[in-house]
């Protein structure tokens, strides 16, 4: 079965056992949205995706964190929750998808923004939900420096970002690093993705699909170098 990449690509997909829940994750402006939307492409899949431009209190939470970060993220805990019903409740038609977002990294957002006292409250709420998220077949994690974050973040221009500033991404790459150290709940692929251009360059992608294709199981590290 050959199926058409957004790079107006193809794959042959014969005889390979494809993965029917992916979660891509990684901090603000690595690219994990862009590539969700690719693979599902790619694969033929539906996307289960943030609605981040739904949130209310977001480019709040951005041009003052301390005010706004409760809000922003019981908003975000929420939306994730009703997502998971949805997705729960139509796995009895066997659905493959690819999201943005794992819901066990919920939390290490709250523990980077929320003080003492708001995290109680905020684990309070999510021992409250119902989530019992499936467990995806792949885990993809995206990394990159601070400065690449920063750069990527100002050329998508978005305005709710203009206030995001390095102490902040830098908070959340040491919080990213720190789950997914420990995480083991799915196969995992950690991906350099400082020098390569998921976005625009077909190859790039093509090679990060190909290597997707061979994990089965445990965790695994790609680390390419700029490929032109």
């Amino acid at each position: 079965m050959a199926v058409d990449y957004g790079f107006d690509l193809h794959f042959d997909f014969t005889g390979i056992e494809l993965p029917r829940y992916i979660a891509v994750e990684g901090p603000i402006g690595v690219g994990k949205t862009t590539l969700a939307k690719n693979l599902a492409h790619t694969f033929n899949y539906d996307t289960l995706l943030e609605q981040a431009e739904e949130n209310p209190f977001l480019e709040r939470f951005y041009a003052d964190r301390r005010a706004s970060a409760l809000p922003t993220q019981l908003f975000f805990l929420f939306q994730r929750s009703k997502q998971l019903q949805a997705l729960r409740q139509a796995d009895m038609f066997e659905p493959v998808r690819v999201a943005d977002f794992l819901l066990e990294k919920d939390p290490l957002f709250a523990q980077v923004t929320l003080d003492d006292d708001e995290l109680r409250l905020y684990h309070q709420v999510y021992d409250q939900l119902t989530l019992n998220a499936p467990s995806p077949d792949l885990v993809i994690f995206l990394q990159a420096p601070i400065d690449t974050l920063l750069e990527r973040i100002r050329k998508r221009g978005v305005a709710a970002e203009r206030h995001i500033d390095a102490d902040y991404l830098a908070a959340l790459n040491d919080a990213y690093t720190r789950f997914f150290h420990y995480y083991d709940n799915s196969p995992l692929l950690i991906v350099n993705a400082t020098e390569i251009d998921l976005v625009n360059n077909a190859e790039h992608y093509a090679q990060l699909v190909e290597y997707v294709l061979t994990i089965k199981s445990g965790r695994h590290y790609y680390n390419p170098q700029s490929r032109g």
